[in-house]
């Protein structure tokens, strides 16, 4: 299987021979959400921006978390205006640890497209190696492509309630929002009873992803051994992509959680655990 990861050398030869793929600028993060104004003062050459919030995610319901998963026929709409067209290659960036372009990977590839790639070290790793930049909007021929219903790779809230009985559950927050101690975002502070900590930052080194085998040392060492199914979640579902992300370079299927943290700790009736043991000590909601 062909890797889900693309080098600034390897896109720059596909824009050099006129092989180039439909790129999306999917610059987002939590302090600064539109990306908008940084994407028009500098991108890669051709990058269509992707407004995350908007377009890879539908915000309707706080119940439902921060960023819940977009409808299959609104998802498509923003595809074709970003144009993509059938049998098209994708590649994705950001410019925050590849986090925003997982979002991208993630729902793309579960919605049926083939070939979808993120661009690794992002548009610092593409300006690292000294790659141009241009200014201004890109407005794309308007695409064709027909997407799928996300239905495979996902879980809902009571699937992660249950999946410590059988398999990995892992929160992929830092580990003070895992334990507890702060909770910027969310009302409740703490972790679902039963989750392993493992901060998706340690999949990174200088901003790229270490090698499959590290990678799968990393989720070895919390608990992702032969048999057993991994599921993931973060704050609202965008960083869980990024660990799946890292799974699939090390060969390790990860379900996501895409309500995440933020519809989990919106829940009556759940519970929540604090402390940097899975279900050291439990609370109700």
């Amino acid at each position: 299987m062909a890797s889900p990861l693309i080098s600034p050398s390897e896109l720059a030869d596909l824009i050099r021979t006129g092989r180039t793929p439909r790129i999306l600028d999917v610059r987002w993060r939590l302090d600064q959400p539109e990306g908008r104004p940084a994407y028009l003062d500098g991108h890669l050459p051709g990058a269509v921006y992707v407004d995350l919030d908007h377009e890879l995610a539908e915000r309707d319901d706080p119940r439902r978390g921060r960023h819940p998963l977009p409808p299959r026929e609104a998802l498509q709409e923003a595809a074709r205006r970003w144009g993509v067209h059938a049998g098209d290659a994708v590649v994705a960036y950001d410019d925050v640890h590849s986090v925003a372009a997982a979002r991208a990977w993630w729902v793309l590839t579960r919605s049926g497209l083939s070939d979808v790639r993120v661009l690794d070290g992002g548009l610092r790793g593409w300006l690292g190696e000294r790659r141009p930049l241009e200014t201004g909007d890109v407005q794309p021929r308007r695409g064709d492509i027909v997407l799928d219903d996300i239905v495979h790779g996902v879980a809902d809230i009571d699937d992660v309630e249950e999946w410590p009985d059988h398999g990995l559950l892992l929160d992929v927050r830092a580990p003070e929002r895992y334990r507890g101690d702060s909770e910027p975002l969310d009302p409740v502070a703490g972790h679902i009873p039963g989750a392993v900590n493992l901060p998706t930052t340690t999949h990174l080194v200088a901003g790229r992803f270490r090698s499959p085998d590290e990678i799968r040392a990393e989720f070895a060492a919390a608990g992702a051994t032969d048999g057993i199914a991994v599921a993931a979640y973060c704050g609202s579902g965008i960083a869980a992509t990024h660990t799946a992300l890292a799974g699939a370079l090390a060969g390790i299927d990860v379900v996501v959680y895409p309500g995440s943290w933020s519809q989990w700790s919106r829940s009556r009736g759940r519970l929540a655990a604090v402390g940097p043991a899975p279900s050291l000590d439990v609370i109700p909601l």
